[in-house]
């Protein structure tokens, strides 16, 4: 199935923040005792973020941001990605660099060397799995137009944004520019909601967004159904049928829905070992079904392979995948 121009050199091209995460395995009395809601994304000053890093017990270290996770994934399965998003000349952006680039992504944005400290997600994990964040996005707001990398996503057959550029106007006007830049060279758009609280923010500019603007939609059920207000699974999907080429939508333990036109596809999940963290989960089904949609998979199967590096993801700490996920798809989509 041909779907892109076959002269891009690369498959997909993310623009998202660039975030050092820190895993922490922790109860629920420690979520009360800061006043963080479960399961939720709080923004946090710097002062907030050293408070919290101070309370913690042991953490993991390791680089992360949404969009950032998908391009490992893709990469991993043997996908030509990109990465464009800001860090800081320090410790957390060097890490963060080095660790992108050391999967195969293309990463090419200048640290700045200036201003906010490069951006960390503190990820509370509870002995049920969920995850709780409370990110200090940093250096990542300082994004400009002027940042890109146009050649990249002139190149690209999708752009990937992630919902959450839109929390700083910087970020949101590259963001723009991307996009129009990518469909003028025959490339399609790709968006994440990214979090429930982050649609509640900016229901107006992604209801325009999806009418019209974006080729394919990834969201989980909370966010789809924030999206429209809506407390009906169902009546979320009538809504935002038609307005994108594609649209997939995780439901956690009971997989993900799939639809194109008047077509839907019913995904199960694959159940790989016990349940330990859930986050990157949706970062790593978006990874799993862009690298089968830019390679001209069906789309049940892109949903199937989404599913999979999914499926995987959560049976480990942290949002980079520990095996390979191209031997994992060898072994379990053939």
């Amino acid at each position: 199935m041909t779907r892109f121009p076959s002269t891009c050199s690369l498959d997909v091209v993310g623009i998202g923040n660039a975030i050092v995460d820190v895993l922490v395995q922790t109860d629920d009395a420690f979520l009360a005792q800061h006043g963080l809601q479960k399961g939720g994304m709080a923004l946090i000053d710097e002062q907030q973020a050293e408070t919290l890093y101070t309370a913690s017990g042991p953490g993991l270290e390791t680089s992360g941001g949404s969009v950032a996770n998908t391009m490992v994934g893709i990469a991993q399965l043997g996908g030509r990605a990109g990465f464009i998003g800001r860090v800081r000349d320090d410790q957390l952006g060097g890490i963060f660099s080095h660790d992108i680039r050391a999967v195969g992504a293309r990463f090419d944005t200048p640290a700045a060397t200036t201003g906010a400290t490069t951006a960390r997600c503190l990820i509370y994990v509870t002995p049920d799995a969920e995850r709780t964040m409370c990110t200090f996005l940093g250096a990542s707001t300082q994004l400009e137009p002027e940042d890109l990398d146009l050649s990249m996503v002139r190149d690209t057959k999708v752009l990937y944004l992630e919902g959450y550029l839109w929390d700083s106007p910087a970020a949101k006007r590259a963001f723009i520019a991307a996009a129009d830049v990518c469909r003028e060279a025959g490339g399609q758009v790709a968006l994440s909601l990214s979090d429930g609280f982050c649609v509640d923010r900016h229901r107006e500019s992604f209801l325009e967004l999806v009418n019209g603007h974006v080729d394919v939609l990834f969201a989980n059920e909370v966010e789809i159904k924030s999206l429209y207000e809506t407390d009906d699974f169902d009546t979320a999907l009538k809504k935002v049928g038609g307005c994108c080429s594609v649209i997939a939508v995780t439901r956690g333990g009971e997989g993900s829905v799939v639809l194109s036109g008047d077509q839907r596809w019913d995904i199960g999940i694959f159940g790989l070992g016990e349940l330990v963290d859930t986050t990157g989960a949706g970062d790593l089904y978006a990874g799993g079904f862009l690298h089968g949609y830019t390679q001209g998979e069906s789309l049940g199967r892109c949903g199937q392979l989404g599913a999979l590096c999914a499926g995987q993801i959560v049976t480990q700490l942290g949002a980079r995948p520990q095996v390979s996920l191209r031997e994992l798809a060898a072994a379990h989509l053939n």
